[in-house]
């Protein structure tokens, strides 16, 4: 080794060990040490207009008037319908069993020939709240579209990996009891409506015996889906948690006004890759 990297190995652990002696020496004398949080793309986060106060009374008014106000005022209750692409293989037909497994109050029918549109409008004659379809690509699910009903709004979001509950270890049994849902980090206006619409697929009053969690982790507008149950230990002052499954993570593509229309629908926002780029501290949802 060169004589000058011996010379700058040599500083830099003398530094090390002098900053190690400082800190223990004010914790001896009782001084409180400075411990800053690590920097990290999350905690310094650019914010944005679109970042929302969950007290400012225009947030509070949408939230009274949106589409999912009837659900958060207990006005309706869950029913979803579940199917596929046209002419689905098995990987999707066992993603939406799974689905169906997790979600409360799910009905899985075949696609067959028939339209979206139709689909929507059979849908809404049905009573169903929300409408879920799993898109294919390669005989493999490629995206999840969702639709609120009667009135919309409609987002679909692209899988960008997946991993089904028999390939996960260690894993749990599920049970038919309402899952808790957790629901991180969506804290613009297009996050919180994006909140709304996972928040208004499943039951607001869950059954903590079943001590099931759902959770939709926003981090760097990619959502991780995971779902868990929760373990007391003996002496009921911890918790480990079980996956059950499935696990997959989501992208939001679009987000359009009103049930599905690809032709006269107006979209709300739309993904576009080559303006997100430039900035890696700004974030849509």
């Amino acid at each position: 080794m060169p004589k000058g990297d011996i010379g700058k190995k040599k500083k830099n652990q003398a530094e090390i060990k002098a900053k190690f002696k400082a800190k223990r020496e004010k914790k001896e004398a009782g001084i409180k040490c400075e411990n800053p949080h690590t920097r990290t793309i999350e905690n310094t986060r650019d914010k944005c207009e679109t970042m929302i106060d969950l007290e400012d009374e225009e947030v509070m008014h949408d939230q009274a008037n949106d589409e999912f106000s009837s659900y958060f005022n207990r006005e309706t209750t869950p029913k979803i319908l579940m199917t596929t692409s046209l002419h689905a293989k098995s990987a999707s037909f066992e993603l939406m069993r799974e689905l169906a497994e997790v979600i409360p109050n799910v009905e899985v029918h075949s696609r067959k020939l028939v339209p979206i549109k139709k689909i929507v409008e059979q849908a809404i004659e049905k009573e169903f709240t929300d409408l879920i379809i799993i898109q294919e690509d390669r005989k493999k699910p490629k995206g999840l579209l969702f639709c609120h009903l009667p009135d919309g709004p409609t987002a679909y979001f692209k899988i960008n990996t997946m991993e089904p509950s028999k390939k996960i270890k260690n894993l749990g049994e599920k049970t038919d009891h309402y899952p808790e849902l957790i629901l991180n980090n969506f804290d613009t206006r297009l996050g919180f409506t994006v909140g709304r619409m996972f928040a208004a697929i499943f039951p607001q009053d869950p059954e903590f015996k079943g001590r099931r969690v759902v959770t939709f982790h926003n981090q760097r507008d990619y959502i991780f889906f995971r779902h868990h149950r929760y373990e007391l230990k003996k002496d009921n002052t911890r918790a480990a948690l079980q996956e059950l499954g499935p696990r997959f993570t989501l992208r939001l593509k679009w987000l359009q006004k009103g049930t599905y229309d690809t032709i006269q629908g107006e979209y709300e926002w739309v993904l576009k890759r080559h303006q997100m780029e430039p900035n890696r501290r700004t974030f849509v949802l």
